[in-house]
């Protein structure tokens, strides 16, 4: 989030938690990107506040409820206030439960892996509107052949970047193999390690595709404890997950902490990667 709209955001945040009866009386930032976290205190719930022109907060609020009536390894909104989508001064706001971490912090890849197909089997009883794996590795196609958003970007890396987002994204869509809804983004960043046990976070990117879709964004060893996964077709993912995420950071918009240093190290990952690669 833009650093002049965070300050309007924490007290739209502490005004609506306070408006709800809830006592906050300070907020602190837990992570800023395209939304901003925030703990408030002292009545220790988590607020989500995004720009109202950008978040699908509604649909993350009614997926978080039927995924936890389903008993999924996922957060839980607020139990203290109505579950619902909040707007004030520009912003959207969403209260959750707020869990204090525990250590420790490593998550054992066995543990991850069977979160991760909890959560998947409770997807997978849902029939939600979401959209198609592609469609984000089209939005780093656009990106990548904008010479305006990513001038940075050099360009033998531009074209690399791209013949391997238009590669993968074929050859992972011929293989044919089951789709369902996905969490989209499952990586350590939105896995919180609880009393209450692993849970996911961050609903907004969900979509569907292949299990090994999710298992890219994950550590390698959890895709070897993850039950019926297709190696062929995890490391292809993993390799396609690498461009899309690395396009992202040659967004000259991109606000994310050491992105432009990630994005290089990134390529030349995604480098090795595909020469490790054999194809028939």
């Amino acid at each position: 989030m833009q650093v002049s709209e965070v300050r309007r955001a924490m007290a739209a945040a502490v005004s609506t938690a306070s408006a709800l009866g809830l006592t906050a009386d300070d907020a602190i930032v837990l992570h800023d990107s395209n939304k901003l976290t925030l703990r408030l205190l002292p009545c220790d719930a988590l607020a989500r506040v995004a720009p109202v022109a950008d978040q699908v907060a509604r649909f993350e609020v009614e997926l978080a409820q039927r995924l936890n009536e389903a008993g999924c390894p996922v957060a839980a909104l607020e139990p203290r206030v109505e579950p619902r989508v909040h707007e004030r001064d520009g912003f959207v706001i969403t209260l959750w439960t707020y869990y204090e971490p525990v250590t420790p912090r490593e998550v054992p890849p066995a543990d991850y892996a069977h979160a991760l197909d909890r959560l998947h089997a409770g997807m997978r009883a849902l029939d939600v509107p979401t959209p198609h794996f592609t469609d984000r590795v089209e939005q780093a196609q656009q990106l990548v052949a904008n010479r305006d958003r990513t001038p940075a970007l050099a360009d033998a890396d531009r074209e690399l970047l791209g013949d391997t987002l238009r590669r993968m994204r074929r050859v992972i869509s011929e293989r044919g193999g089951a789709e369902q809804l996905l969490h989209g983004e499952p990586h350590p960043g939105n896995l919180l390690t609880t009393e209450n046990g692993l849970l996911f976070i961050d609903l907004e990117t969900c979509c569907r595709g292949p299990v090994e879709f999710d298992l890219a964004h994950a550590p390698e060893e959890v895709g070897e404890h993850y039950p019926g996964v297709d190696q062929d077709v995890l490391r292809q993912c993993r390799i396609l997950v690498l461009a899309v995420i690395t396009a992202w950071r040659w967004d000259r918009g991109d606000q994310l902490p050491n992105g432009r240093r990630l994005a290089t190290e990134w390529l030349g990952q995604m480098r090795a990667a595909l020469a490790r690669e054999s194809w028939s």
